[in-house]
């Protein structure tokens, strides 16, 4: 079974390297983004948003991609949130992990399988595209590839367009998750 990587931890104890901005220090956009996501989440605030956010030029790029990722990618909501969540996991991302599983809750994952995305896909009872999803994602994690074998299997699953969107998928949110660590983001606390 892979192991977290430790280095893309979200330390509770450790103060943010850069403060979740405010009123005007936010673009427009990144403080309604912020106060909209705070609403659906029940959270004081989406520090996620209110910390990039202060990056007035780059924030709104970032949303549109992120958001054509996550919710409207090419894969299904499901597999998108088990994907993340198993980036999460696999990064050891306390934010992204806490975020998705709530997303997924909402879009209809159960416990049960919000759990077992912390389970080695080859030892888990995935169906055979899930399984082939979360072992493409675990490779690309530790080996930034996908070897030929896991591809074929993969490609037997999705289609041309699909795989494309599966690596820029896991690829953004291992980053987000590098992101979150770097710049010690806390964890949005429930309002």
């Amino acid at each position: 079974m892979h192991k977290p990587q430790p280095t893309a931890t979200n330390d509770e104890q450790s103060a943010p390297r850069v403060a979740p901005g405010k009123g005007l220090e936010l673009s427009l956009l990144a403080l309604l983004a912020s106060k909209i996501g705070s609403r659906v989440t029940g959270t004081d605030d989406v520090r996620l948003f209110s910390t990039l956010g202060r990056v007035r030029r780059l924030f709104p790029a970032w949303l549109v991609y992120s958001g054509m990722m996550m919710p409207f990618g090419v894969l299904s909501r499901k597999e998108t949130e088990l994907v993340i969540l198993r980036v999460s996991f696999r990064r050891g991302s306390t934010y992204e992990r806490n975020h998705h599983e709530g997303l997924g809750s909402r879009i209809g994952l159960s416990d049960a399988e919000i759990s077992r995305t912390k389970e080695d896909p080859a030892a888990a009872d995935w169906d055979p595209r899930t399984k082939a999803l979360l072992t493409a994602t675990d490779e690309i994690l530790d080996d930034k590839d996908i070897s030929p074998a896991t591809w074929e299997t993969l490609a037997a699953h999705l289609g041309e367009r699909e795989l494309v969107a599966f690596v820029l998928l896991v690829n953004q949110y291992d980053g987000l998750a590098t992101t979150l660590h770097t710049l010690r983001v806390q964890t949005d606390r429930k309002s």
